[in-house]
């Protein structure tokens, strides 16, 4: 196979017509041409730290629809599964992943459970690290979220840490608002990356010290806009990822709009489309091709670039992709799950106190990190309860494991006016997170997952609707459309309750990440992420 098009040498920075020859899945061949072409040809867009289960579909329907935009590898992180599941979940996740062709390159997850303080459905000890990381299809450490362990060098988590150093595998790191001496030490572990930058200088200080810092845009956390000005700083330390992704945004494009909008503001093509294509490759040492003459044929065909529309997408010189029509055959694939816990009733949700004074959790907007304020709620015949004049809901954690008494506490800025909103997708150990007006509407949302063993959920005066993820509680065994479609519904539904929040599943579902500050709440109570430590309700 030939292919003529305007090549983009991206780290020789030039673009000339050539002649690029596929031949047994690999280049062969690239030739400069006296023609006029109008395609232009180059790598593929890798992301370069995504939970492929956050898209609630499994990696073979994820890669269906990511062919599309122009995606040909994901820097995967089965962590989600892994909290569930243990070692099976990520060898599940592996397993359906070499169905389809497409490059998935997934991690060692490092924080399983990623705190002491939340129950989890599994645990990975350094052992546990240790097998996965003699396999082959094991490519990096995944994100080590408990900082905190790797400053004071915690003997567990840093043998794991050692362990990928050992096996020549690179470490990312997961350390959100740390600087200065904590973050050297951090850095110092040879933790290599950070996804977690929500400030220009935060972001800075990381790179001057040798970090690669990922860009990310997700469905919830949205940081490209505070974050792109890096590039004209650090431009060779950048990459883009999504870490989270949902179905429907999905739907809509991938690291093609990252590249898009930073096209728009006016930042050089090379240096982007490093970030875009070439820097993850490098750096996780993948075996993606970079349109070099033996490489593997990984590369897309666009029409322009100032569309920069993907027209084909070629995997091991395969074309996955053509003119929006993905030619990635899916088949059905076995169901795991771990889903142990029984009903609840509003009575268990009921919250008796004589002091109306506590600790509030704060919500914004496109974020992870959440603020801890402090606040009266009003006592009704001697119950707290929900205020929504001030938008102040009760927020409730149930654990999906095992039968135990709800963890309850308030939280402001989901807007609801009636009915409650609840989820299994609730990192990281996916227990059911729910946010809701009154008991009643909370018990019947929390019941629907329940009933369905995974899903997300809305429950108001009016009705009731779940999407069931029977997949380790989290994921669908159907189609990127129909889970897409559901999810929408279920979108608007809150929406039409009074939800303020862009995303409110996906802010809702990290309301329970205690390593994300400040404060969260888990099965076994509210959580301080300053101090990181469990803390009571009241001030």
């Amino acid at each position: 196979m030939i292919i003529k098009a305007n090549y983009i040498d991206i780290e020789n920075r030039k673009i000339f017509a050539a002649a690029i020859t596929v031949e047994a899945h690999k280049i062969v061949a690239v030739q400069a041409i006296e023609e006029t072409v109008q395609d232009y040809i180059l790598p593929g867009f890798i992301d370069a730290h995504i939970h492929i289960e956050s898209s609630m579909v499994l990696p073979s329907e994820f890669a269906k629809v990511a062919v599309l935009h122009g995606t040909v590898a994901t820097v995967s992180d089965p962590h989600e599964i892994a909290n569930v599941m243990g070692i099976d979940g990520v060898n599940y996740m592996i397993e359906n992943s070499k169905t389809v062709p497409f490059n998935f390159f997934f991690g060692a997850p490092s924080c399983v459970p990623a705190t002491i303080f939340e129950t989890a459905g599994a645990s990975i000890d350094a052992k546990g690290i240790e097998k996965l990381m003699e396999s082959k299809d094991i490519w990096y450490l995944a994100e080590v979220m408990n900082y905190p362990a790797v400053i004071h060098r915690d003997e567990e988590m840093m043998h794991k840490v050692e362990t990928a150093h050992k096996v020549n595998k690179p470490v990312d790191g997961h350390a959100p608002g740390v600087t200065g001496q904590d973050l050297q030490k951090y850095i110092s572990a040879g933790i290599s990356t950070d996804h977690e930058c929500f400030t220009y200088n935060e972001g800075l200080e990381k790179l001057k010290l040798g970090m690669k810092v990922i860009i990310r845009e997700g469905s919830a956390a949205k940081n490209f806009e505070a974050l792109i000005p890096l590039m004209n700083v650090f431009p060779h330390q950048i990459m883009f990822c999504s870490d989270d992704k949902h179905p429907d945004d999905l739907q809509l494009g991938h690291i093609n709009q990252l590249v898009l909008r930073a096209l728009a503001l006016g930042y050089d093509m090379f240096d982007v489309l490093h970030a875009a294509c070439v820097l993850p490759a490098k750096h996780y040492k993948l075996p993606v091709g970079l349109l070099k003459v033996n490489d593997d044929a990984d590369f897309i065909v666009i029409n322009n670039l100032k569309e920069f529309k993907v027209k084909q997408t070629f995997i091991k010189g395969i074309c996955v992709a053509q003119n929006q029509i993905s030619n990635i055959d899916t088949k059905p694939f076995h169901i795991i799950n771990q889903f142990n816990c029984n009903p609840i009733t509003a009575t268990q949700l009921a919250l008796k106190s004589n002091n109306d004074k506590m600790k509030i959790i704060e919500a914004f907007n496109r974020q992870l990190i959440t603020a801890c304020i402090i606040d009266t709620v009003p006592i009704v015949d001697g119950f707290l309860t929900s205020d929504t004049a001030k938008d102040i809901l009760k927020i409730v954690v149930v654990n999906r494991y095992f039968d135990a008494a709800p963890a309850i506490a308030f939280i402001k800025n989901f807007g609801l006016k009636e009915g409650a909103i609840a989820s299994c997708i609730a990192h990281d150990s996916h227990n059911i997170v729910a946010v809701g007006v009154d008991d009643e509407s909370l018990a019947r949302a929390i019941n629907l997952i329940i009933e369905s063993k995974g899903g997300i959920a809305v429950a108001h005066n009016h009705g009731e609707d779940v999407l069931p993820l029977p997949v380790a509680g989290i994921m669908s065994n159907h189609s990127v459309d129909e889970v897409a479609a559901g999810y929408q519904s279920l979108h608007f539904k809150a929406k039409e309750l009074g939800c303020k929040l862009d995303a409110p599943y996906m802010s809702l579902s990290f309301m329970a990440l205690l390593v994300i500050p400040s404060l969260k709440l888990s099965d076994k109570g509210l959580f301080d992420g300053i101090g990181f430590k469990l803390t009571s309700l009241h001030d």
